[in-house]
């Protein structure tokens, strides 16, 4: 029967290595402004799913729902939802039953509970003491900001003047996250330290662009430089997640020079993610790790 939003109501189903899952309402729009349905968008999740998965299988992740499309109510979901498949594995960490993402029937599954986005944990399940990448997170203080390219190279350009190669990614949202590989085992608090040098200068050199101001009340527009978010236990909007706003954009690695031509986060969505893929692959699966060993020390030389 029709339902209330103008969607017919209904239900089928698809068997993936081997195991079969049902699809609810795959007619319900999601998003749409861009015409995407709950159909579609299982379609785009398997497209996304070696790049997704790749990124979140060694992660506890953190959800988020909507079960009736991007203007409708959402929650934050970190404990696997019941009834669960006995195929979807689960990790425990305290009191909390995360899904294990690692299978494209997984995945598929939560993409028909309108799981719309995939935040990652900075921290492994099994080492969370020492994480595999450095995470800087250019976080504008407004919501349209066309500075936030200049900003990330700009920042890009820093951690080269020290040695060190980035990907930069799209939030997906309004930011930009650098992404530091790293061959050294670090912990989180010696890599905020190198976070607070670096953020201090960037603020110093520029400071009607930068701020290390936590409170957004106190930014104005400057871009808010995060070095403290980097933190065991907190998560990030994973590489290739979807994002649930008008556009569908995704969380999408870049190239240094699409960012120094000025590309924007709403540039990389859903209906063309699968092309850059294809053409691109995924920037961050062979991007070289860095030392930056030699940069903590010398911090900590100039520590009285």
């Amino acid at each position: 029967m029709p339902a209330s939003n103008g969607y017919r109501s209904e239900k089928g189903s698809i068997t993936l290595d081997g195991h079969q899952l049902t699809i609810t309402n795959p007619s319900k729009p999601l998003w749409p402004e861009m015409g995407i349905t709950k159909l579609m968008y299982l379609e785009k999740l398997v497209q996304l799913s070696p790049f997704l998965i790749r990124h979140c299988r060694d992660r506890h992740l953190t959800t988020i729902r909507y079960p009736h499309g991007i203007h409708d109510k959402s929650f934050y979901q970190k404990n696997c939802p019941e009834p669960r498949p006995e195929f979807v594995r689960t990790r425990s960490d305290g009191s909390i039953d995360y899904v294990v993402l690692d299978s494209l029937p997984t995945l598929i599954w939560l993409g028909n509970l309108a799981c719309l986005e995939f935040h990652a944990s900075f921290d492994l399940a099994d080492d969370p003491q020492h994480p595999t990448e450095w995470v800087i997170d250019l976080d504008p203080s407004v919501e349209e900001e066309p500075r936030i390219m200049e900003a990330a190279w700009l920042v890009g350009e820093q951690l080269r003047g020290l040695g060190i190669e980035s990907i930069a990614k799209t939030s997906g949202a309004t930011g930009v996250q650098l992404i530091v590989p790293l061959a050294d085992r670090l912990s989180f608090d010696e890599l905020r330290s190198i976070g607070l040098f670096v953020g201090g200068y960037m603020t110093q050199k520029h400071p009607k662009l930068f701020t290390v101001e936590r409170l957004k009340k106190n930014r104005g527009d400057r871009i808010y430089f995060d070095y403290l978010q980097h933190y065991q236990g907190k998560t990030i909007a994973a590489p290739y997640t979807p994002r649930a706003r008008a556009g569908a954009t995704v969380s999408t690695p870049l190239e240094w020079d699409e960012i120094r031509q000025g590309a924007q986060p709403r540039d990389f969505h859903l209906l063309n993610i699968h092309d850059r893929l294809q053409q691109r692959g995924d920037l961050l699966a062979h991007a070289p790790k860095q030392a930056l060993r030699p940069i903590l020390d010398f911090l900590k030389s100039r520590t009285p």
